[in-house]
């Protein structure tokens, strides 16, 4: 069984499956830009206690779901999700849907993938696919980060689908339950609710390590990495920042780029000035991101290793820290009509 499913690649594997399921449903309006918008995807936190592959759980990204969920409940669309305890349980609901002619988004662990590269592969179980055929045991799978389709086996989707460790999928399975026609109102209010939503996450939240605090916690803890856990392991832990920044998805640099996109798209909906203004800003911020990425890849390498290099990088990301709250304020403080 194949679905009639057309496949486009995304720059982010959430963004890219939101937007493909919600094309097949008929609502051919959002683009990928104005999903992470909508599902208001754009995000930090750095949790210190908390360990991803011997480094810190830094993400530049919402929760794995909360960017479909956010865009289907401010277009109004119903969303089915699941979860399962018994592997034999999310094989059979999925071959269900596909013979319903209904294709599912999965979310998945990396490190098992077969049809990824090797060096792509680590434990992080927070990638989202769309299958949609099988044909004997072999699923076809729409990842929206590769160029085209490509299958994997019965076993290995099983794998990755109940991955172990930090944000186990548990055979996670989610669709849009029905189509519903979009106004173009319904999505300016829409991409108001997302701005809305991010800009007050990445600026009001009360948690010092969320958001924009967030930022600038990372920025203080990259000073003491080099004395409190050496230079080796110090630069394990930069590392992690750029892993996190540049290969999921697209990372801290990348998403925003694609906010900077949002705000484009968002000016053809609602033509206020001020949101290509604030594009222009994240664009030079994600500029930033990925020139601090060098320096710390630079002190991974072993290139740079003096406590200075440290500092360098802890003051980069504080400048990334300031100008992400001028963004993200001028956002919060737009007087909606």
């Amino acid at each position: 069984m194949e679905l009639n499913f057309k496949h486009n690649q995304a720059a982010h594997c959430e963004n890219g499956v939101t937007t493909n399921l919600l094309h097949h449903a008929g609502i051919h309006q959002i683009t990928e830009p104005l999903a992470f918008g909508i599902g208001a995807g754009i995000f930090y936190i750095h949790i210190p206690f908390m360990k991803i592959n011997g480094g810190p759980a830094i993400s530049f990204r919402t929760m794995p779901g909360r960017i479909f969920s956010r865009t289907c409940s401010a277009l109004g669309v119903p969303v089915v999700r699941k979860k399962f305890s018994s592997k034999t349980d999310a094989q059979q609901y999925l071959d269900n849907c596909l013979n319903a002619g209904q294709p599912a988004g999965c979310q998945v662990g990396v490190y098992y993938l077969t049809y990824f590269p090797k060096e792509f592969r680590f434990h992080f179980n927070a990638h989202n696919l769309v299958v949609y055929g099988k044909e004997d045991n072999i699923y076809k799978v729409s990842d929206p980060v590769m160029e085209t389709v490509t299958t994997i086996s019965a076993p290995d989707l099983e794998r990755v689908r109940f991955a172990q460790g930090a944000l186990a999928p548990k055979g996670q399975i989610y669709y849009p339950k029905s189509a519903v026609n979009i106004t173009d109102e319904q999505i300016r209010k829409a991409i108001v609710k997302g701005i809305k939503h991010a800009s007050w996450f990445m600026t009001e939240t009360p948690v010092p390590m969320l958001g924009v605090a967030g930022i600038r916690f990372t920025a203080s803890r990259i000073k003491k990495w080099r004395e409190e856990v050496g230079e080796r392991k110090g630069g394990l832990f930069l590392a992690q920042l750029v892993r996190m920044q540049e290969e999921i998805g697209t990372g801290g640099g990348g998403f925003r780029f694609v906010y900077a996109a949002f705000l484009q798209q968002a000016y053809n909906f609602i033509p206020n000035e001020k949101l290509l203004d604030v594009s222009k800003q994240f664009t030079t911020i994600g500029d930033l991101w990925r020139t601090a990425a060098v320096q710390a890849s630079g002190i991974y390498k072993g290139r740079l290793s003096s406590q200075q290099e440290f500092n360098v990088m802890s003051d980069m990301v504080m400048d990334i820290a300031a100008k992400e709250k001028d963004a993200f304020k001028s956002l919060y403080n737009i007087k909606w009509k």
